[in-house]
């Protein structure tokens, strides 16, 4: 059976958001400003959303208010920044016993393991419960964007949530959806070499490999020529190769993928 490609299926969804003129209310759970800021700057363009800063699973409760803090930092530049449709903020209650009873048994579990499920489904099943008080069209969460949580998991919970209160769950794999934006980059790169890189190959190694692919000459008097911008591009290959389905991927197959993006081929951007 074929996996289900998360980011695809919003990708499709926004379309069709785009083709009918609409634009739909959304309630995103985040775990923190950091997991959110690409989230939201994507997501901006296309809802109207209430960012729901929800995490009982965060120990001191100074932690909690720190990052709501961040947080709420987060959304006033964005806002400043004039974002497309402005951003607003709610924020759960501190309520860490939650937690505690939610993995009770659970303590010796390995990270990844059943006791990531139990909170993964205590915050979503908050959210959906809100999103659909609240009226919302959809809920989603920003936790897909990290490549060390399993999207599979957290779109199957998300969609059981909204199943039970009675509200649309938007499914989604946003690390998939960063990493497409490096086509912007790739496609800049007159010839981009064919190098396998092994999943097993060490950080340094890949990153020594990305760095000797990309020459910093060829973005004169382009915004990638920015150093920290670049930086970000290694960044996210790295990832990508480190969460690609399979074991051994090739620069030009990401390419491919990028480059045949729905999302990517009915936008404005010239690549």
């Amino acid at each position: 059976m074929n996996k289900r490609n998360y980011q695809k299926e919003l990708d499709k969804k926004i379309l069709e958001f785009q083709k009918e003129g609409v634009v739909p209310t959304l309630f995103l759970h985040s775990c923190c400003a950091p997991c959110s800021s690409y989230c939201l700057e994507y997501l901006a363009e296309y809802f109207s959303i209430t960012v729901f800063y929800y995490n009982p699973n965060i120990y001191p409760a100074s932690e909690y208010e720190d990052r709501i803090g961040e947080q709420e930092r987060l959304i006033a530049e964005l806002n400043k920044q004039g974002v497309k449709h402005p951003i607003r903020l709610v924020c759960g209650d501190y309520r860490p016993e939650t937690f505690y009873e939610a993995v009770h048994g659970l303590e010796k579990e390995p990270e990844g393991g059943a006791r990531c499920t139990k909170c993964f489904e205590l915050r979503l099943y908050e959210a959906a419960r809100l999103a659909k008080e609240g009226g919302f069209d959809y809920f989603t969460t920003t936790l897909t964007i990290s490549p060390l949580k399993d999207a599979e998991r957290l779109n199957r919970i998300g969609e059981e949530a909204g199943a039970k209160h009675g509200v649309s769950f938007l499914n989604s794999d946003f690390k998939k959806k960063k990493l497409r934006n490096v086509g912007k980059l790739l496609a800049d790169v007159e010839k981009v070499p064919t190098q396998i890189i092994n999943h097993s190959s060490n950080e340094k190694n890949i990153e020594d490999s990305l760095l000797s692919i990309f020459n910093m000459e060829k973005f004169e008097n382009k915004k990638y020529k920015e150093e920290e911008v670049f930086e970000e591009y290694i960044q996210s290959l790295k990832i990508l190769i480190f969460t690609y389905d399979e074991i051994q991927v090739t620069i030009t197959e990401i390419k491919d993928e990028i480059l045949t993006s729905d999302i990517l081929q009915s936008s404005s951007v010239v690549l």
